[in-house]
Order: structure tokens, then sequence, then C-alpha cells
């Protein structure tokens, strides 16, 4: 198995446990130059909001995908746009990844923008 089939693995049993819990989810995604982040009403299966380090306001800033700084911005937008929309209470569903680095400091800009999990 290799190492991307067993990430998916990994998070095809964390995402069943979340759907138990009826919340929205905030997903998850890193490449080797982006990051994205999504909150999904399982329910529906709808995107609610989402946000990414290839939209045009963050492509014209200096923030960048591919690091710790850029990953908390991520997470501070998709906090943003989701407060907008009335929902502060998700559960992070980090896709199988390792909570560290990008993924940890895109959990901590939304929680730095009023998201609670």
């Amino acid at each position: 198995m290799d190492k991307n089939a067993a990430r998916l693995r990994r998070s095809r049993k964390t995402r069943i446990r979340i759907a138990e819990q009826g919340k929205p989810r905030l997903c998850v995604f890193r490449s080797g130059k982006h990051i994205y982040a999504q909150i999904i009403d399982d329910s529906t299966g709808r995107v609610l909001a989402q946000a990414s380090s290839l939209e045009k306001p963050v492509r014209e800033s200096d923030i960048r995908g591919s690091n710790v700084q850029g990953a908390s911005q991520i997470g501070i937008r998709v906090a943003g746009k989701a407060k907008e929309l009335g929902i502060v209470q998700v559960a992070f569903d980090r896709s199988g990844y390792r909570y560290h680095g990008r993924v940890k400091a895109l959990a901590e800009g939304a929680r730095e923008g009023g998201l609670s999990f």
C-alpha cells in the first residue's frame, strides 16, 4: 500500500465517526503548494463554506499555502466565512494527515477565527 492509499484508508474511518456526530465538518486537503479547507454538511452533501490558497485575494497577497503562516490565514478565512453563515460548531476532519505543521496551523487559525471543535 502506498502512502496516499494509506492516508485515504485512515480518512474513511475518520469520516464515518465524524458523520455520526451530526455536525458540519471542516475538511482539510493539502498539496505540495496549496492548502484547501471546506465546511461540509454531510446530511445534504453540500459545501457550506470554503477557503484555499488559490483564491484571488489570497494569491494577490503574500500568503502562501505551502507554509505554516499561510495555512493559519486560510483557517482564519474559512472561519470568517462560516461565522457569516452562523456556523460556530464543527468537527475537524484532517483527511488522514497528521495533526502537525500546516494541518495544525489551519486548525489553530480556524479556532482563532471563532470556530469551535
